[in-house]
């Protein structure tokens, strides 16, 4: 039974691609392309359509702008029982916040693990703020997010793996080589040996991470890596992890890496 699941996904996977449209245009000698690869590495920005490329392009039509604005209402905004904002501690997000979403997921020593960007903001408001923790994938953990991230826009994707985040990041490369899901399928099955080919309509990106948050037209919103990543568990009919759990944060660390040296293009507009 699992070879026969083995056999019929790969099959899936390359009649796809070889009944495919053509794929949106990319010209690697475009200069208009530079920013977006990086030796072999390709921004999912190179597999999109012209349309969604411009609407990312254009800030007055990237319709995550909008959670751009609520999160930099939200850096000025008191909080908590210690009536603090961001602000309060970081000054102006736009000179003191440059590379931090660069550099994320990272080993923090207070929590003595490797976090991610929203759970350093939910520290910050807890400890800093005295403020209760926003829920993952809520608006204003999205809108702060965003905004943080917004500000290392153009800058490259720079984690760090040695020390103690090893162990996080082996265990990221697992979860990305693992086969899972009655469909036995692996992240690398279609974004190192698919990447190109179309799975229906879509077209499998190498799936950097750079991106993130991300507007996706098929979500109508702005979503977090984590919302992504269940996702793809659930199209290989595979249970998805709770969002923000080890497993995704480990993950993300390894898709970090996978995406060094790509610029952080947050936020992005995907199909």
């Amino acid at each position: 039974m699992k070879t026969s699941l083995i056999a019929l996904a790969a099959l899936f996977v390359a009649l796809a691609g070889s009944a495919a449209q053509a794929d949106p245009p990319f010209d690697p000698k475009d200069p208009k392309m530079a920013p977006y690869i990086s030796g072999d590495k390709r921004s999912g920005y190179t597999f999109a359509e012209p349309e969604t490329r411009a609407m990312q392009d254009d800030e007055f039509l990237n319709p995550a702008s909008l959670w751009v604005e609520k999160g930099e209402a939200l850096w000025t905004k008191p909080d908590g029982k210690a009536n603090r904002s961001c602000s309060s501690c970081h000054g102006k997000a736009e000179d003191n916040m440059k590379g931090v979403g660069s550099v994320y997921p990272k080993y923090d020593i207070h929590a003595g693990t490797v976090i991610n960007l929203e759970q350093r903001i939910n520290m910050c408001r807890e400890k800093h703020m005295a403020a209760t923790p926003w829920k993952y994938e809520s608006e204003p953990l999205l809108a702060m997010t965003t905004f943080v991230k917004m500000q290392s826009r153009g800058m490259p994707v720079q984690v760090q793996i040695d020390g103690p985040a090893v162990s996080y990041f082996e265990n990221g490369r697992r979860f990305y080589y693992e086969r899972r899901g009655m469909n036995d399928l692996a992240c690398k099955h279609c974004h190192e040996d698919n990447w190109g080919n179309h799975v229906r309509t879509e077209l499998l990106s190498q799936g950097m991470t750079n991106g993130f948050p991300t507007y996706r037209l098929k979500w109508q919103k702005l979503g977090s890596l984590h919302r992504r990543l269940a996702g793809c568990n659930e199209e290989i009919r595979a249970e998805p992890y709770p969002l923000g759990s080890r497993e995704y944060v480990d993950l993300e660390l390894y898709l970090a890496w996978r995406a060094q040296g790509l610029q952080v293009e947050t936020p992005s507009v995907r199909k």
